[in-house]
């Protein structure tokens, strides 16, 4: 663990959680996809231009590769592009949440602490993504396709903080990814790095940076809380 602050903040209200590669281990199949279609149209993308730009809209990444090939877009392809993309991480896809995070959103609530999701994916997406019981337990989730301007910008954390009824200050959120991170620290909300996607050097940005959820969950079980 690179603890960056002297402790984390002690009491807070509401923690806000990244969806993909925090709650779910689904960024090696966002990869696969990717890969596979964008490749019949001769782009090729690496799994760090796939993870680091984790958190956005995804339309960008198609914006992204086709730039940095040289290669002309228009809405029409970009669409069926999408399209196809979705169908591939449908057939590859296969949820594996990670084993602490049951642990940690039942004590969040039998603390009365509000949890939200705050994902770059479709609202639809998400609901797929996670089992009923698990996107039941979270107060509101907050979705790629319900704001104008996805992560880096703050638009996402700070609807979270509103529809939560809790002020910026009072959030902590837990993020994988530059794009995450930035968009929470934008916000003016405390934030704490899993390095379940890239390693630590990408993270810098945030608060604090853990390995791991097990190493998460060990410190919320010392008291370090993970309430901001």
């Amino acid at each position: 663990m690179i603890n960056k602050k002297t402790k984390f903040r002690s009491q807070g209200q509401a923690v806000l959680f990244d969806m993909d590669g925090v709650l779910v281990d689904s960024m090696p199949y966002h990869f696969i996809s990717w890969f596979e279609v964008l490749k019949k149209y001769g782009v090729r993308v690496t799994p760090m231009d796939i993870f680091g730009m984790e958190g956005a809209k995804w339309d960008k990444v198609i914006k992204f590769a086709f730039k940095r090939e040289g290669k002309k877009l228009d809405d029409a392809i970009a669409k069926k592009i999408q399209k196809e993309r979705d169908l591939l991480l449908k057939k590859y896809f296969k949820r594996y949440i990670f084993p602490e995070i049951p642990q940690i959103l039942k004590s969040l609530k039998n603390q009365g602490v509000l949890i939200a999701i705050v994902t770059g994916s479709s609202l639809a997406e998400a609901k797929k993504m996670l089992p009923a019981k698990i996107y039941k337990m979270f107060d509101i989730t907050i979705a790629g396709d319900m704001v104008k301007r996805s992560k880096p910008y703050p638009d996402s954390y700070l609807l979270a903080a509103k529809k939560l009824g809790v002020k910026p200050a009072e959030c902590f959120v837990i993020e994988n990814a530059p794009y995450g991170i930035k968009a929470a620290k934008a916000a003016k909300m405390y934030c704490a790095a899993i390095s379940t996607s890239l390693p630590k050097p990408y993270l810098q940005e945030a608060d604090i940076i853990f390995d791991s959820h097990k190493q998460l969950l060990r410190a919320y079980s010392h008291k370090l809380r993970i309430c901001a």
